[in-house]
């Protein structure tokens, strides 16, 4: 019964790629090129120099590295062929036919989107929405079905609670992040890439 949704509500969403195809180019960007916007966005508050989102950044990538490991365990576990191997779909962009269940799109946007609405960033709902957007566009370009999209979200989303709150309710791995940091600004500073004033203060 639920598979009987999972591809009817995959169908419905596919298919409109047929009925609203002006909207195809927005949705292969978001399918390939959007999540890189997360890479950038951590890149960004890196090189602000400041400690507290030096070590939000550390913590959106364990975050998503131990997400990827519980996907990568669910994906053996639970293998799934991709949409377009046994079905009939509109496939809007290449993917190789491996492991469909869960989304690493969806688990990768969602952890990172978690990690800057806990740490209640700017435009922290722009983020959100954009997590969204990409796990939508991965059913509408015909690689994903919508549960793969629903436990990847929540997968990315619950290691990102977790890993928070497990940061925050401790001291000892806060104080560990913030040796690491200041170990590599050591260095940062030797190598002249941090600015001077940062440097001083």
């Amino acid at each position: 019964m639920l598979i009987n949704v999972d591809y009817a509500l995959f169908h419905w969403i596919n298919g409109l790629a047929e009925h609203l195809a002006f909207l195809n180019g927005l949705m292969r960007f978001m399918a390939q090129y959007a999540p890189y916007l997360y890479g950038v966005a951590l890149l960004v508050y890196w090189f602000t120099f400041k400690m507290p989102n030096r070590m939000m950044v550390l913590e959106a990538i364990l975050t998503v590295c131990i997400g990827f490991v519980i996907s990568w365990g669910l994906g053996h576990l639970f293998y799934r062929d991709r949409p377009f191997v046994g079905h009939s779909v509109i496939q809007l962009i290449h993917h190789d036919a491996n492991a469909s269940f869960p989304s690493n799109h969806a688990l990768g946007a969602f952890a990172l989107a978690s990690i800057l609405w806990l740490h209640h960033q700017k435009y922290r709902v722009l983020w959100v929405i954009l997590a969204v957007l990409i796990s939508v566009s991965r059913v509408w370009t015909g690689v994903h079905y919508p549960s793969d999209i629903l436990a990847g979200a929540l997968i990315g989303a619950g290691c990102a609670v977790g890993i928070h709150t497990f940061i925050r309710s401790r001291k000892l791995p806060a104080i560990f992040i913030q040796a690491a940091i200041i170990f590599y600004e050591n260095w940062e500073q030797k190598l002249g890439l941090k600015p001077a004033k940062q440097a001083k203060g």
